[in-house]
């Protein structure tokens, strides 16, 4: 491993662009260091409130990123010049946005569900400098039922799809299909019941094959029904590994070019791998303090967590 960034900051999310990695994090951070030479680097605040950032994603110009708690301030950072503002506050007071990504030339975000239950979801873009959203509060969830903002990866797309996962006293998986925009909702048989339970990161290979993990951050040792995987686009999942992996984890990434057999699985307290479709998993790393992964290529992978960030190679 070697280390690329080294700060005071907790890092949920990253994106890789131009040869650098950027991320958003704790006291309004958001900044870069290059792949090539870490002593090229730029942080900057995007307030002078200390907000918290768990969300990043790009398109071609710009990055957005969403700070997490009410009034949730929904920022456009310019690529090249790092110039930002704020296009949109959420001011309702349960807003909590945990995820963002993009697709096909949209964004969608995601918020804890509103008093009656809807989740609230989002997709947005930014045209002649005008921010076009449209909100749905759809689909209705359960008492109880939220997400959790880990690594910006309880939300994953394909072509076809855009699945989501919830947790807390349910855990479920939420599939729209992108070409008629109907949701639907599929019942899971990970871990679930308490408000610390539940699914934390997804992702998916094309339309079909997806792998789900999480746990309990309050008993990270706890590795019963915490890692599942579908062959059917999210309809059921079948329970992987179970007594049988190391435990809480916060993000889960297949690597590039495996078509899913072969995954990286980062938690607060390992980093562990599977090579034949999550069934099942080797740590290979007691590293801590990692909370999310973004393959660079097929041999490298950045993580990023506790106060650092670092490129990890592997040589299998």
């Amino acid at each position: 491993m070697e280390t690329l960034l080294q700060d005071k900051i907790s890092i949920r999310a990253i994106e890789v662009w131009n040869n650098r990695v950027y991320y958003t994090g704790t006291e309004s951070k958001f900044g870069y260091v290059s792949l090539k030479d870490s002593a090229d680097r730029k942080q900057i605040r995007l307030s002078e409130d200390k907000l918290q950032f768990r969300t990043l994603a790009q398109d071609r110009n710009t990055f957005y990123t969403i700070s997490i708690e009410s009034p949730a301030q929904f920022f456009r950072i310019d690529k090249k010049s790092l110039e930002n503002r704020i296009i949109y506050t959420d001011t309702v007071k349960n807003a909590f946005y945990d995820a963002l990504i993009y697709s096909n030339g949209m964004f969608y975000t995601f918020s804890d569900p509103n008093p009656d239950l809807k989740l609230k979801f989002a997709e947005f873009n930014y045209w002649n400098e005008n921010f076009v959203s449209k909100f749905y509060t759809e689909p209705q969830l359960k008492e109880g039922e939220a997400a959790f903002a880990a690594s910006n990866t309880n939300i994953a797309a394909s072509n076809r799809y855009l699945w989501i996962a919830t947790g807390g006293k349910s855990s479920r998986i939420l599939r729209l299909d992108r070409k008629n925009r109907n949701f639907e909702i599929f019942e899971t048989p990970f871990i679930q019941g308490t408000v610390s339970q539940g699914i934390y990161s997804i992702d998916f290979y094309k339309d079909k094959f997806g792998i789900a993990a999480g746990g309990d951050y309050t008993q990270q040792e706890a590795n019963f029904k915490n890692i599942a995987t579908t062959d059917n686009a999210g309809k059921t999942w079948q329970i992987q590994a179970s007594g049988k992996n190391a435990g809480y984890t916060t993000c889960v990434k297949i690597r590039p070019g495996s078509k899913g057999k072969e995954i990286i699985a980062v938690g607060d307290r390992h980093i562990s791998y599977s090579k034949d479709f999550g069934k099942t998993w080797k740590v290979i790393s007691e590293e801590k303090g990692f909370y999310v992964a973004e393959w660079l290529n097929r041999k490298t992978v950045i993580l990023a967590g506790k106060d650092r960030i670092v490129m990890a190679n592997f040589v299998f």
